[in-house]
């Protein structure tokens, strides 16, 4: 049996996830004009599989999200997650996928920033 996974408990993220799964991915895939996706990751105190849903971009084939926490000083707990588990679950639009995280190096991360703006 597969694990249960735990949704964000923020009251209107779990919303949009929940509109997202019921729709398999045709309401809230775009969400105030922006593209989200899901991303699954193992809890590193828990072991419990926890998703929440981030707004992404592109870079060639890959995923990108940005860990913000809307500009805190402290990494969102899903980074940490992935810092002690990089193997994650991406689900855009309908689509599943298993995936490697990784956090982009200093030039990436200027690189992709610029890209956005």
């Amino acid at each position: 049996m597969p694990d249960k996974v735990y949704d964000s408990p923020k009251g209107w993220v779990a919303q949009h996830i929940n509109d997202y799964v019921k729709s398999n991915g045709k309401k809230g895939h775009i969400w105030r004009g922006v593209p989200t996706l899901f991303l699954t990751t193992r809890g590193r105190k828990t072991g419990n599989l926890r998703r929440t849903a981030l707004i992404y971009g592109r870079n060639g084939a890959s995923y990108v999200v940005v860990g913000s926490v809307g500009g805190a000083a402290h990494h969102p707990n899903w980074y940490l997650n992935l810092t002690a588990d990089s193997n994650v679950e991406v689900q855009v639009g309908s689509e599943v996928m298993p995936g490697l995280a990784r956090t982009a190096d200093e030039s990436e991360r200027q690189r992709l920033l610029a890209a956005d703006g």
